[in-house]
């Protein structure tokens, strides 16, 4: 019996009967239950941020099922009451805004892990010695350079070198080196650009060794799965590699992701070593950063041991189609559960044109500018409205399908934002708009750049510096890379750090803005953007985000009557694009109006909203009067005209019954706002 490669290669079973022969053979982890990557988990948020409803003692609550989310009042109380001091990763989970207790990573996890023989701990002891060795004689020779006064000119040899060190070093350095090019907080830009090609260029593992791991995840051969399998890897990275197969039961295409061999332990060594090493470094962390470098080193452990395991990144996977289940312009592969693993993921394959061949997506007939549309607002409900991102959207993992999607692939990396992040990264935004630069750097305090009680005083100069430059020559040339290069001197020159879950945030908007300018040079952000984000304010179903409505429509006490009307006709403009794929044409577009989405803005919640605002809150009222009867006149015309632009979008009959129906609501609202007045008074 022979298996056939994609590239004609065939492999005779006498072959991999000699692979099982040979192989060393690993007990599966209970996660290798296909039940496993059965757990259906709507609400993705959770699956990290995830606490038990029971006392810690209840072994049931770790598989996540049961489960609540705990306020960061309530674990403060909780640390208090057992009388423990914060630790880095109390830290983590108090700017995150919940409380991570089961974790796959912990400093004493990683400790006992390592630490269990005496034959890991002499390992561990020459694993320290190869990298202090190493390391130090590479920081020897940019002392030297210092000493010499040639540290400039030696930067690009010297940025290559790290990057080849990182390289030998092994995976767990190349994974490092990685997160180091998007963390400007800790080193210069020079040198994240050397770094940017770990992500792109790892050398794979032998076939031999990769096909081994998957018959023995399978527990089957791969003959009986597979009726052929490509000969060389589609790609290959720091922690595993990808093949693409076809079904032998059902003849489709798969994409097998593989694990580097024995690679766990290794991990975990390293992360011990760089938790120790990092505990010698915290007094010059918490001069520079603001905080102790152990943290540094526990937001890496974390992230990396969650990559590790490719039964979180198919639930990954699974959340990802959830979340855009209803999206006609998005496509995510289908994971193939009964064939995963921990350390092997079967996904659907994605047969589609990569993002960086412009030609390509216009020869399928595809309208480059409608797919730029379809990927930033992706990008934007992952951000702003799911909070779960994908964080590392590179070319080899966006894809343009020729039914005018964008697919995306490799979910081992997502950032994960909790409501209260989303909301204060779209306080950031309101008072970028309303050029509050003060409210902008207490953000930063509020999202873990800036530790708490930080003065940020000396900040605010250099933000209001930042966000002018960017914007003074007009919202239609600003790009988020001018952005971010000047804040990636404010951060190198101000204690501030950069959390993981930002640093991808990031990447991801630098590297598809990255994607939008290669398929279309004069390719405008914002212009796409900013419908999305007046839609998003408009008709948001979470109140909070309706209120930084309101701090939006007034600045400096005034009413904002133009900025009300460009948010209506932006959020117009995208419903209007969005109703449809706007990447296809034509024929083709006449054939997507089946997969619809909206076709008018529902402003019914927004309008609820004013109206309660109104009759309660007596500090709008004033203002809106104000707003009508400003420069001693009546503003009817200015509301004449907000009414037409929404006539055509609101059903009046539908919104004056939930008015109706929500009246008894508003008078208890008022009759409480009211005696609450009366006794403040008295």
């Amino acid at each position: 019996m022979e298996l056939a490669s994609s590239n004609g290669v065939h492999f005779s079973s006498s072959t991999y009967g000699s692979l099982r022969k040979n192989r060393r053979h690993v007990l599966l982890r209970p996660e290798a239950s296909p039940n496993v990557l059965g757990r259906k988990r709507r609400n993705y948020v959770p699956r990290v941020l995830r606490i038990a409803a029971a006392s810690t003692a209840n072994g049931a609550a770790a598989s996540g099922t049961n489960t609540r989310t705990l306020t960061v009042r309530s674990v403060a109380g909780e640390v208090l009451r057992l009388g423990k001091s914060s630790s880095a990763l109390e830290q983590l989970d108090i700017e995150r805004g919940v409380c991570v207790p089961f974790r796959k990573y912990t400093p004493e996890t990683v400790r006992n892990k390592v630490l269990e023989s005496r034959g890991a701990i002499w390992s561990l002891i020459l694993r320290g010695v190869e990298i202090v060795w190493n390391l130090g004689f590479y920081w020897s020779t940019l002392m030297y350079d210092c000493f010499v006064g040639r540290d400039e000119e030696v930067v690009p040899y010297r940025a290559m070198q790290l990057r080849n060190l990182l390289c030998d070093l092994g995976p767990s350095f190349i994974k490092a080196g990685q997160v180091l090019a998007n963390r400007p907080d800790i080193i210069r830009e020079d040198y994240m650009n050397e770094l940017c090609i770990l992500q792109d260029d790892v050398p794979p593992f032998p076939n031999q060794v990769a096909f081994s791991i998957i018959e023995e995840e399978l527990g089957r051969p791969l003959e009986a799965v597979f009726s052929k399998i490509s000969a060389q890897t589609i790609a290959a990275a720091s922690l595993g590699q990808v093949y693409r197969a076809t079904l032998r039961e059902t003849g489709e295409d798969v994409a097998i992701k593989v694990q580097r061999p024995d690679i766990e332990p290794i991990i975990y060594r390293d992360l011990f070593l760089f938790r120790t090493l990092a505990s010698f470094l915290n007094g010059i962390s918490l001069q520079k950063l603001g905080c102790n470098s152990e943290l540094i080193v526990d937001e890496f452990g974390e992230k990396l041991l969650e990559e590790l395991d490719y039964t979180l990144e198919a639930r990954n996977i699974e959340d990802f189609l959830e979340n855009f289940k209803d999206d006609p312009t998005v496509k995510i592969p289908r994971v193939y559960k009964n064939l995963s693993g921990p350390r092997v993921l079967v996904m659907e394959w994605i047969d589609g044109i990569r993002c960086t061949n412009p030609q390509a997506i216009r020869d399928a007939g595809i309208d480059v500018s409608g797919f730029l549309t379809v990927g930033v607002s992706a990008a934007l409900r992952q951000l702003l409205e799911f909070g779960l991102f994908h964080g590392d959207p590179h070319p080899g993992n966006i894809f343009a399908m020729r039914d005018g999607r964008i697919a995306y692939v490799d979910f081992g990396n997502v950032a994960v934002l909790s409501q209260q992040n989303k909301q204060i990264l779209i306080d950031a935004v309101v008072h970028a708009v309303n050029e509050d630069y003060a409210e902008m750097a207490n953000d930063f305090t509020r999202l873990g750049f800036l530790a708490s009680g930080t003065d940020v005083a000396p900040i605010i100069p250099a933000l209001e510096a930042i966000w002018q430059n960017s914007v003074g020559k007009g919202l239609s040339v600003f790009n988020f890379r001018s952005v971010t290069g000047k804040f990636n001197q404010l951060v190198y020159n101000y204690p501030i750090r950069i959390p993981e879950r930002f640093s991808l945030v990031i990447r991801s908007l630098l590297t598809q803005e990255g994607i939008c300018f290669t398929l279309e040079p004069d390719f405008k952000f914002l212009e796409v953007a900013y419908p999305y984000i007046a839609k998003r304010l408009l008709t948001d179903p979470n109140p909070a985000l309706r209120e930084r409505l309101i701090q939006v429509l007034f600045k400096d006490g005034v009413f904002q009557w133009k900025r009300l009307e460009n948010l209506i006709v932006l959020a117009k403009e995208n419903v209007a694009k969005m109703s449809s794929n706007p990447a296809l044409k034509g024929n083709e577009m006449q054939r997507s109006r089946q997969l619809q989405v909206e076709r008018k803005l529902n402003l019914t919640d927004t309008i609820k909203d004013g109206a309660r605002l109104f009759l309660v809150d007596e500090r709008i009222r004033r203002q809106l009067l104000l707003a009508l009867t400003e420069d001693s006149k009546l503003h009817i015309q200015e509301l004449v005209d907000v009414y037409r632009l929404v006539e055509d979008q609101i059903d009046m009959p539908s919104v004056a019954a939930e008015v109706v129906r929500d009246f008894p609501s508003v008078v208890r609202d008022l009759m409480l706002s009211w005696s609450e007045s009366v006794l403040s008074e008295r």
